[in-house]
């Protein structure tokens, strides 16, 4: 039995973005019918795949998604009115470029123009040297995908309500919040990120290097790492230089230390650099081109790709980047209340960005998430804006599972919560007694979530990974430049984009929980989601094609300032201002949008009339990417431990003297 047996979508309408939610539904087991879907170009029928649904499928459904702005909608029947008319106990799902409500729901718009609005093309491929650079929007059709992708997370949830629910997303929205550290940091501090490359431009954290056969990337951001990257080069009598001593020195001396590590690695072929840093456990993977990855070892074990008939020839297609095994049936869970996830406890023992992401959904969703943490600065995200955002609504504990005391409340805290999420490097939960198998026979009926680059199985599981390395690894570090340009890492899209999936799997273990008991063992791949969302290159290597692009950008009056249009021949007017040249286009019916920014988007008084920022401190934070009928959860990022006692208190029942002794002894903090 898969996850989503017996769930029936139904899916209304051509959208691609509403078709990318029904292939993640059906891929995840559920029944999706399809009516009026568009199956015209390669990606569409991929993610079309299946016989067209009929007007007996109409009544049957759990969830309806459809995808236009409020006027499409209205003239095909397909709004929320004429929808809940029809179908009084199903979760509606409406996606649309700028949502359904607010001045520019009316808006016109393409997948370039969404990257521009969402301020994603200014961030891409990261900091540039010539500002006469063009922006660029990410290759694939990435607003549709991670606009379904939010549908259908924010729609699994919406399903659990006792009275029907209704979704409106956003594709500007879900684009945003991918750059959340840069949401929060203006909408904190009026700071907006710069496209000009300051310094390394992140390069001392997570770099390429050109190799024989074409370029590796790296991270080796602990000086532990560096001191190893370093013996793997083979000591080098440069890596004495005190220009490159610690990393704030390498910062600064970024150009000279790239161009020596350059030197050494062009001798060298990809993926003989790559393996060589893994086995001094520094993370790196070699760049590969999508078409690669079809005879991926790795892959390979863990029966990613599927068969299917594209365009009259056999292809590789994209399976579902979620390992999903279900235990015996133990007790169902009780129906939502208030809100889908309402009286659920969330074990998190995530950290960065990926699974804080998805627990901040799952907090925003009603779940009662603890955050487990070691001692010191816990969480890296706490050292930027981050975890103002990721960390709201949570409650936070510190643990030092080094000792087995802490090991022993973690398994207690296991032992009375319903869901787990982790996202440490393949092996460490099963060293400290965490694994899944042991907390399961504890607690039969509890949802184990791990996270992980590659999964949990396969010949490549033990590698060590970071989002922006896989992001290289899976191709689209290399399709995302300009031609003749050296590819460069980019913004960190992989682990925000695997947050939304990652609950889009809590909610879906959930329902499957509330159906019949079982529990659920979740093995999550951040490589496969990547790929997941990388259909149409991977569909145009095996067809002998070009990804799609449609659309032109214009630069216009002013630094760094850029329009984009969303057909191929017309041009704006030379030296106009970008706003206004984009809103003289958008009155005429074109698809336009000047590069946004963060600061441009926290003033933007279309997300403030759709409530999308909420109020913190002086300033506003981002919240999130769709409004639903029933509302979310909100509070303040906790302090570092701020919620130890009072949880060891409520769930454990511990004693405060306990508690005192637990804290003598550093168990807890």
């Amino acid at each position: 039995m898969s996850l989503l047996d017996g769930f029936r979508v139904l899916q209304l309408g051509p959208g691609l973005a509403a078709a990318v939610c029904g292939r993640l539904f059906a891929d995840a087991g559920a029944t999706v019918s399809r009516i009026g879907a568009d199956r015209m170009s390669p990606l569409s029928e991929h993610l079309n795949r299946g016989p067209d649904g009929s007007e007996g499928d109409r009544d049957a459904a759990d969830l309806i998604v459809c995808e236009g702005s409020p006027e499409r909608l209205r003239r095909a029947g397909y709004d929320a009115t004429s929808l809940r008319h029809r179908h009084p106990q199903a979760a509606i799902v409406l996606i649309a470029p700028f949502g359904q409500t607010g001045p520019r729901a009316e808006d016109p718009a393409s997948d370039l123009t969404l990257s521009f609005a969402s301020g994603i093309a200014r961030m891409l491929t990261g900091q540039v040297d010539d500002l006469r650079e063009p922006p660029l929007a990410p290759v694939g059709h990435q607003s549709a995908f991670i606009g379904g992708v939010a549908a259908a997370c924010a729609g699994m949830h919406a399903v659990a309500m006792r009275s029907p629910a209704v979704i409106d997303v956003s594709i500007q929205e879900a684009l945003a919040t991918l750059a959340i550290t840069e949401l929060a940091r203006a909408g904190q501090t009026g700071a907006s990120w710069s496209r000009r490359r300051v310094g390394d431009g992140n390069g001392a954290t997570v770099c390429i290097l050109p190799a024989r056969d074409g370029y590796a990337a790296i991270s080796p951001r602990e000086e532990k790492q560096w001191a190893s990257w370093l013996t793997a080069m083979g000591s080098p009598d440069w890596g004495r230089d005190p220009r490159f001593a610690t990393k704030p020195d390498r910062v600064r001396n970024w150009d000279a230390l790239h161009a020596l590590m350059s030197a050494w690695s062009h001798q060298h072929d990809k993926q003989w650099i790559a393996d060589m840093a893994q086995a001094a456990h520094v993370p790196s993977f070699p760049l590969r081109e999508p078409a690669e990855q079809l005879g991926s070892a790795q892959l390979a074990h863990r029966g990613f790709f599927g068969s299917a008939t594209i365009a009259g020839r056999p292809v590789r297609v994209p399976g579902s980047p979620f390992g999903v095994s279900l235990n015996p049936a133990a007790a169902a869970l009780p129906a939502a209340g208030a809100l889908p996830l309402a009286g659920l406890r969330v074990l998190d023992f995530s950290w960065v960005i990926a699974g804080p992401t998805a627990t901040r959904y799952l907090a925003a969703m009603g779940a009662d998430v603890i955050k487990i943490e070691a001692p010191g600065r816990g969480d890296p995200g706490r050292a930027s804006d981050l975890h103002t955002v990721l960390g709201q609504g949570k409650k936070a504990i510190v643990l030092d599972l080094k000792q087995p005391e802490a090991v022993t409340l973690a398994r207690s805290l296991a032992s009375k919560s319903h869901i787990i999420l982790e996202n440490f490097a393949t092996g460490v939960m099963d060293r400290l007694g965490l694994d899944p198998a042991t907390l399961q026979a504890a607690n039969p009926g509890l949802i184990h979530v791990s996270a992980s680059g590659l999964g949990r199985t396969g010949p490549e599981a033990s590698a060590v990974a970071y989002g922006t390395l896989l992001q290289c690894y899976a191709g689209f570090a290399g399709l995302n430049r300009h031609p003749g340009q050296p590819p460069r890492v980019g913004m960190a899209w992989l682990d925000p984009m695997c947050g939304l999936m990652l609950a889009f799997g809590v909610a879906a273990a959930v329902w499957r929980r509330r159906r019949s008991g079982q529990g659920t063992r979740i093995d999550f791949s951040m490589i496969e989601a990547m790929l997941w969302t990388m259909a149409e290159p991977l569909l145009a290597a095996q067809l002998g094609q070009s990804p799609s692009a449609q659309g032109r950008v214009f630069r216009c009056r002013g630094e760094d300032a850029w329009v984009s249009v969303g057909v191929d021949d017309i041009r704006p007017a030379p030296d106009q201002d970008a706003a206004e040249a984009a809103a003289a286009l958008l009155a005429a019916g074109v698809p336009a949008a000047a590069l946004a920014g963060s600061t441009d988007l926290v003033a933007d008084p279309h997300l403030r009339t759709r409530g999308f920022w909420m109020p913190h401190r002086a300033g506003v934070v981002p919240g999130l990417p769709w409004r639903a009928s029933f509302g979310q959860v909100t509070g303040p990022a906790p302090a570092l431990g701020a919620d130890t006692d009072a949880v060891l208190q409520t769930v454990l029942g511990l004693s405060g003297n306990e508690i005192q002794r637990l804290r003598t002894a550093g168990v807890i903090r």
